[in-house]
């Protein structure tokens, strides 16, 4: 254990002499004595006697230099301290310790807080041009080279972006399907019109809603996978050790998620479309419209050309999610919070970019009268 003894010489001095062990478990006793000790001292100097210290570590030292601090330079001088012990403590400077030596960083004002907004828009937007253009070459030597693919990994993600994302998919798209058919049943029933809402239903998920929640399902659920896969491989520095040994990370790891996300994607879409289908037909069952006739009306509402609207979109759609998430997880910088922070963003960039995309295919169908 530490002791600490407190005594005041006849030539003015106050000595505090320690001994025992100056540990994280013997100091909290002492620390506070110690200080007190000090300020109690008035005038007097003190000497911190270490003569009997027999073993110190990191928390002794801290508290010699706590001590040392309590008074200006030069007025607290520890003496017969251990070589080895000495050699630590000669580490640190207390009048270093006297200044904040990590201060808040400076606040900006209004104008440099948009400069440096727009800048970081400038350079992310410079980013995404470089990565379209590496994975369009990617993509391309892919489909010259299937050979070169690594098939055994799209597989493996394809099971984790498709398979596993069936329950979900289903869960969603049947709620979905069930609210919408009972939210506009209600009011349709007034007028005696509750058949057309196997219309509204088969248009809304089919062109719209279907591909779209699928979507922003999986940009929550595989665009974030993606980039915390990838930013952890960053942060590791596991994607400068591909770079050095002369494989393309874009390549390497890129090309096959997209390829996963392009193969499951529509897939998802199609069993969202069936799913939503199905729970607005068993809504509908409750209103007196048997399944039967649900399926007719749907049938001679919804042709070929509306359900190729949106499973045209599932495509695109896959290649955003792939890509931001592989983008933001290859820009993950250093840090404990970067990887969260890389697929927050990719979540974030994802929805967006989706929701932009989708109003860009309606005003492509209004114009082409699809």
């Amino acid at each position: 254990m530490a002791a600490l003894a407190i005594s005041d010489t006849p030539d003015g001095r106050r000595v505090l002499a320690l001994s025992g062990r100056l540990d994280a478990t013997t100091i909290r006793g002492v620390w506070a004595e110690g200080r007190h000790a000090i300020e109690a001292a008035g005038g007097r100097r003190i000497v911190v006697d270490a003569a009997n210290v027999d073993y110190c570590d990191g928390a002794g030292i801290a508290l010699l230099v706590d001590l040392i601090r309590q008074r200006k330079a030069g007025d607290v001088q520890v003496a017969h301290l251990a070589p080895a012990f000495e050699t630590l403590l000669q580490q640190f400077d207390p009048r270093e310790l006297e200044r904040d030596l990590d201060p808040p960083p400076r606040r900006r004002s209004a104008i440099e807080e948009v400069g440096v907004i727009v800048a970081g828009m400038a350079s992310d937007l410079r980013q995404q041009i470089v990565f379209i253009g590496e994975t369009s070459a990617a993509l391309a030597h892919a489909l010259r080279r299937p050979a070169a693919i690594r098939w055994k990994d799209v597989w493996m993600i394809c099971e984790r972006v498709g398979a596993d994302a069936l329950p979900i998919v289903a869960l969603i798209s049947f709620l979905l399907g069930v609210i919408l058919a009972f939210q506009s049943a209600i009011p349709m029933r007034r007028f005696g019109a509750e058949i057309f809402v196997a219309d509204l239903i088969g248009l809304a998920m089919l062109r719209e809603l279907g591909p779209l929640m699928t979507a922003i399902l999986l940009a929550g659920r595989s665009g974030a996978a993606f980039a915390a896969e990838i930013g952890t491989m960053t942060v590791n520095q596991e994607v400068d050790a591909l770079t050095t040994m002369g494989l393309d990370p874009v390549r390497f790891l890129v090309t096959p998620r997209i390829i996963a996300a392009l193969l499951m994607t529509p897939l998802l879409t199609l069993f969202a479309d069936l799913i939503s289908l199905l729970g607005g037909a068993i809504t509908l069952q409750t209103f007196s419209i048997p399944f039967v006739t649900f399926v007719h009306e749907v049938e001679s509402i919804v042709d070929f050309s509306d359900f190729m609207a949106g499973f045209v979109k599932s495509f695109v759609f896959a290649v955003l999610i792939a890509g931001i998430g592989c983008l933001r997880g290859l820009q993950t910088s250093a840090g404990a919070s970067a990887v969260g922070d890389a697929a927050t963003r990719a979540v974030v960039s994802g929805i967006v970019l989706l929701v932009a995309v989708d109003g860009v295919f309606a005003v492509l169908y209004y114009l082409l009268d699809i």
